[in-house]
């Protein structure tokens, strides 16, 4: 073999991100060589677990992180711009809806990399086992159904944001291979994904051992795998296989649950009767008191390691982070800490919208996402956003803080935070899957199963339907709510049709999953639902403060909701075909040559 060093699929490669292992050193706590002679490596298990770790490392890196959030977030009512943002012209566009084939944030490379790292791995790692007697067929193919799901997961992102892109579960390690492909459809690549995941889910590790602490969420598992199904099914319109994996998940958890129940010693855990008061999902719960209200913010969302088996409770997979990444040897989150801000800079470079801003300050009906309820507040209004009082900073607190308490002794409900992780500090996880966001697709599945038609038959299977979707959305709601009793506040009787349900879901995930990168991509599966844009373009355009008529227009085109190819990838892949709704960036239009 070529003894030279490769470089990159489409632009940047690195497809070996290999970890120098010390006997200390822990499977996620290294940092990644960029750079490893191909011809050197694959020859024990301990360098398929170094590439393995790679693959975690390039899901991680800042690039990837900034995307997850600017692709599934930043075009949508949530987010307005914060302090200093002109200091990135590319991100100041994107939060006007004036986006071109030139903005930075187009660009896909580091999700390719992270692909072919993976792709890398199923091509060598059998190899390995050949040749290494320590290294198992179980263990083998379990890390092979890790990287088929690494991958999978990165290619949905791609095609969530993109719709058509370049697939292939080819490794590239040669300079001599082809990879300009053309971009296949939306709809086979989802297909792709849901054959590869089937075929790898039952090879996948089931639970890591108590003692590896870091790996229960923040390696993929059967649930994880899972998880994803869950949701590639939603999109594909297949909504009882949505539901069957959905159950498979929450099941998981309950066991978990269970689990936890009948080894507590610790009286942070939850209380016994929680599980039945949240409608008989395993969800974290909030310490209550008649002044007091917190705990599963700082649970979920903190890095207390006393809470672990709960977060193993809710959490099913996330990207690892450190608050000490010297120390510790482990990345922090850089993305976070530059986006919604830091000890440093309280704001960041985004903000809640004003439309979700003006929430905290509005009252009664004036409130419309974060409704108030037989006069029970949202907690998610503090949990979300940093709200110090009137002229006090504007900012989301989601991943910043580490720590959130509700106190009501005033009648009042008021909010204290822990301080903002230091600049270069943010130890937050970037939590892809947890059990409320399954729960909700699967209340959306569910909502979409209705049947047309009033006949008796119809009727009752809609309600039993309808039901089951509602008592999802319920428990999410209900453990949101500064109310010590944990009362329904949402009734069965104003949600009878499917549209009503839809709707309910819909905004019980805005404020549920708030800032972690979900809500543009949940309008764009609305819209590819409908077959058109208006819920989409009314929700752009309730934070819109200027030029509502051209990014009405723009956004009333179905293609304009998904992105343009970055200009660079245009230049060197000829099998690529822009996206007819966005520009080129280019002051003069260029023309690709013909191949030859």
């Amino acid at each position: 073999m070529n003894t030279k060093i490769y470089k990159g699929f489409l632009g940047v490669l690195g497809i070996l991100g290999g970890f120098g292992l010390t006997a200390c050193s822990d499977f996620l706590e290294i940092e990644p060589q960029n750079e490893i002679i191909l011809e050197k490596f694959w020859n024990e298990k301990a360098d398929v677990d170094a590439i393995i770790a790679g693959c975690y490392s390039g899901m991680q890196s800042e690039n990837v992180i900034k995307r997850m959030m600017v692709w599934g977030e930043f075009r949508s009512d949530n987010i307005g711009p914060g302090s200093n943002v002109s200091s990135d012209g590319s991100l100041e566009k994107i939060l006007k809806e004036n986006i071109d084939a030139k903005n930075g944030y187009t660009s896909w490379t580091d999700f390719y990399s992270v692909i072919n790292r993976c792709n890398t791995v199923i091509k060598y790692a059998p190899g390995v086992a050949a040749n290494d007697p320590a290294y198992t067929e179980s263990e083998l193919q379990a890390n092979i159904a890790e990287m088929v799901a690494l991958r999978s997961l990165s290619y949905f992102y791609l095609i969530r944001a993109f719709r058509d892109v370049p697939f292939s579960r080819v490794a590239y390690t040669d300079d001599d291979q082809t990879m300009d492909l053309p971009a296949t459809k939306f709809n086979d690549v989802l297909d792709s994904l849901i054959y590869d995941l089937e075929s790898v889910q039952n090879f996948a590790v089931k639970r890591y051992p108590v003692t590896k602490e870091l790996y229960q969420t923040g390696r993929i598992t059967q649930d994880a795998i899972h998880a994803l199904l869950c949701e590639l099914y939603l999109w594909k319109k297949d909504y009882a296989n949505c539901v069957r994996y959905a159950d498979m998940v929450i099941d998981a958890k309950k066991a978990i649950y269970e689990e936890n129940r009948q080894k507590r010693t610790n009286s942070s855990l939850s209380n016994d009767e929680d599980i039945a008061r949240f409608n008989g999902f395993p969800l974290v719960s909030n310490s209550t008191s008649a002044n007091y209200y917190g705990d599963a913010y700082t649970i979920l969302f903190g890095r207390d390691r006393n809470y672990t088996d709960q977060v193993n409770q809710e959490i099913i997979f996330q990207l690892v982070f450190s608050d000490s990444p010297e120390g510790e040897g482990m990345m922090a989150n850089g993305a976070v800490n530059s986006f919604y801000g830091n000890s440093n800079a309280s704001v960041g470079l985004v903000a809640p919208s004003d439309y979700i801003y003006a929430q905290i300050e509005a009252t009664g009906q004036d409130r419309r996402v974060f409704a108030e309820r037989n006069k029970k507040l949202d907690s998610r209004i503090y949990t979300n956003c940093l709200y110090r009082g009137s002229g006090g900073d504007k900012a989301i607190n989601k991943y910043t803080t580490s720590t959130v308490d509700i106190s009501t002794s005033t009648g009042t409900p008021e909010a204290s935070y822990g301080s903002k992780y230091s600049r270069n500090q943010n130890g937050s996880n970037w939590i892809i899957y947890r059990l409320t966001d399954i729960m909700l697709l699967k209340a959306e599945a569910l909502a979409q199963m209705v049947r047309d038609g009033d006949n008796p038959e119809n009727s009752e299977y809609n309600r039993s339907i309808l039901d089951r979707a509602f008592t999802l959305v319920n428990a999410v709601n209900k453990r949101a709510l500064c109310q010590s009793q944990l009362n329904d506040t949402l009734r069965r009787a104003d949600y009878t049709t499917k549209g009503d349900m839809e709707t309910l879901v819909l905004q019980e995930r805005q404020r549920e999953l708030m800032f972690e990168g979900k809500r543009w991509f949940d309008l764009v599966r609305l819209s590819q639902r409908n077959g058109n844009t208006q819920v989409l373009t009314s929700a752009a355009l309730s934070k819109a403060t200027t030029g509502e008529g051209l990014i009405g227009n723009h956004l009333a085109k179905m293609d304009a909701i998904y992105w343009p190819y970055n200009l660079d990838e245009m230049k060197v892949n000829l099998n690529l075909v822009q996206n007819p709704a966005f520009s080129s960036g280019e002051d003069e239009s260029y023309q690709k040559t013909t191949k030859k």
